[in-house]
Order: C-alpha cells, then sequence, then structure tokens
C-alpha cells in the first residue's frame, strides 16, 4: 500500500499557525493566573491588619497617632524603681520620656551606684539581665537633663523620680497628675456626693479636708493613682500586672492633654494670685515701715 504523499505547507502558513498557538498558550497562562492574584487587585492592596490590632488602635487612646519622635514642649517622665541597701532603699532602674505624642524619647535601664538587693520584678518589670549591659547612672542623668531643660515635664508623683535621678525642675514648668487639684479624691468625691443626700454633710468635712490641703497636711493622702485616673478620665486598663514605664508616661501625658486648657489656666491664675499676695504684703510692711519712721520723728520733736 501506498502511503499518502505529504503536501508542503506554505512557509507563511505554518509561521502564522505557530503565532496563534504562541499567543493563544500566553493567553491561558494569564487567566490561569488571574485567579490566583485576585487578591492583590485594587481593592486587595490595602495594607492588611490583624482585627485585634485595629481593635486596640480604636480603643485605646494610648497608642500614639503618628510615629514622630522629635523632643516636643512638653515631656513625660516614668521611673521604675529597685532596691539597694537593706532592699527599702530605692534606687533608679528604669527611665522613660515620651512626647507630647506619646512616642519615647528616651528609654533606658540604669545600673544603679548600689548594689541591687531586689529587683522587684512583679511591680518594675525589671530583672537581672536588664541591668548587666545597662547605662551608668551618671549617663542616664546626664541626658534625662538635657532633654527635660526648659520644657513643662508631666508625670505622676514627680516628686519620687527627680529624687531618684538626682535632679530638680522649675516648679512652673511641672505638671504633676498627682497634684492637680481636680484629680485629687476630695473632688472626685465632691463630684460622686453632688446629688446625694448627704451633700450638706459632705461639703462641711471637704471643707475642712481643704483647710488642710491647703496647709499642705493631707496633700499626700488624697492623691490617687495614676492607673484610677487612668481608668476614669482616659477609660484604659493599666499597672494592671508589672508596670510598664512607656505606658505610663503615656497615660500621665494623655490626663494633661486632655485637660491642658484648663491646668495651665489654673497655673496662670496662681501665679497672679501669688504676684498679688506678694503686693500685698509689701504695701503693708512699707505702710508699717512708714508709721514706724513717723511714731520716731514725733518721739524726737
Amino acid at each position: 500500500m501506498k502511503k499518502p504523499k505529504q503536501t508542503q505547507m506554505n512557509p507563511n502558513w505554518v509561521q502564522l499557525q505557530q503565532k496563534l498557538k504562541l499567543n493563544a498558550s500566553k493567553a491561558s497562562r494569564t487567566f490561569n493566573n488571574s485567579d490566583d492574584d485576585t487578591p492583590n487587585s485594587i481593592l486587595g492592596k490595602r495594607k492588611e491588619r490583624p482585627d485585634d490590632e485595629s481593635n486596640d488602635c480604636q480603643n485605646n487612646p494610648l497608642i500614639p497617632v503618628n510615629d514622630d519622635s522629635s523632643l516636643t514642649d512638653a515631656v513625660a517622665m516614668d521611673c521604675e524603681m529597685v532596691g539597694v541597701g537593706q532592699g527599702n532603699k530605692s534606687a533608679l532602674g528604669r527611665v522613660t520620656l515620651v512626647n507630647k505624642w506619646g512616642n519615647v524619647v528616651y528609654d533606658e535601664f540604669v545600673r544603679p551606684m548600689e548594689r541591687v538587693v531586689d529587683f522587684r520584678t512583679k511591680i518594675s518589670g525589671i530583672r537581672p539581665r536588664d541591668l548587666r549591659k545597662a547605662k551608668d547612672f551618671w549617663t542616664a542623668q546626664k541626658k534625662v537633663a538635657e532633654l527635660i531643660n526648659g520644657r513643662i515635664l508631666v508625670g505622676h508623683a514627680l516628686c519620687n523620680d527627680l529624687k531618684a535621678l538626682l535632679l530638680s525642675h522649675p516648679k512652673k514648668d511641672i505638671r504633676d497628675t498627682s497634684e492637680y487639684q481636680p484629680f485629687l479624691k476630695c473632688c472626685h468625691l465632691a463630684t460622686s456626693f453632688s446629688n446625694s443626700f448627704f451633700n450638706f454633710i459632705f461639703q462641711m468635712s471637704l471643707y475642712f479636708v481643704l483647710i488642710e490641703l491647703s496647709l499642705g497636711l493631707s496633700r499626700s493622702s488624697s492623691r490617687r493613682a495614676l492607673r484610677h485616673l487612668a481608668a476614669e478620665h482616659l477609660g484604659v486598663k493599666i499597672q494592671t500586672g508589672e508596670h510598664c514605664p512607656i505606658e505610663d508616661a503615656r497615660a500621665a501625658m494623655m490626663l494633661y492633654q486632655r485637660n491642658k486648657k484648663e491646668w495651665e489656666k489654673s497655673i496662670k491664675d496662681q501665679f497672679r494670685l501669688k504676684q498679688k499676695q506678694r503686693k500685698s504684703k509689701q504695701k503693708k510692711r512699707q505702710k508699717n515701715e512708714d508709721a514706724s519712721n513717723a511714731n520716731h520723728v514725733g518721739v524726737g520733736s
């Protein structure tokens, strides 16, 4: 049986067929890839974030809204202490500074000058390994002094932090959430009892408490813990376990920022009142001196 004679195809036709096959294979690959790449469409290019993280950002006002870590006109400070000596003496173990947005400006573990006998880890969060490569006290002190110089210093019970750092700060530039009058216990109780049947009795007792406060007799007993202020005014829970100085500094700064207008007004009013009292005393002193001089003149004549 004779084999059928193969007809020779036109070279142009062969080339066209090859091009068509090549384009068809490319189209099929593109179609298959498009199914895999669906999440990378225009709508899918949004930055994916876990639900928990996005909820935390919405619910926690302590999370900074930007990443600007520059120094601002106000900075908040918080320190954690360790025990030295017999264990009942406090020494600086960590110091943290944040700017007005809550971003960290400085955060360092500090090696105390004395031997640490109690790391107070349950509160301070500091462990032995944290202090092995920590900054020495004088280096940390110098840096903190530079950062807070000429700025408003915000914090809670700042007298303890400044004492641990062996530093001072102008009283006019201190904004202490443990000293701000609307945050004191007596003011908090006054709000709670404002519509109570015992309002009159309470107001009388409040009157005597305020007298004691003005004399500086019970200021420390009227202070409220930072965690209570944060829960009431910011709606956040802090210090539920080991303390985080970054979180505590952010809470103090947020409390200040939310009450800044009234707080600064009260500072100015206090300054004006002190100036007025000083001038009144000077006038009274001058009047007494003039009267005394007049009496001397009268006796001499």
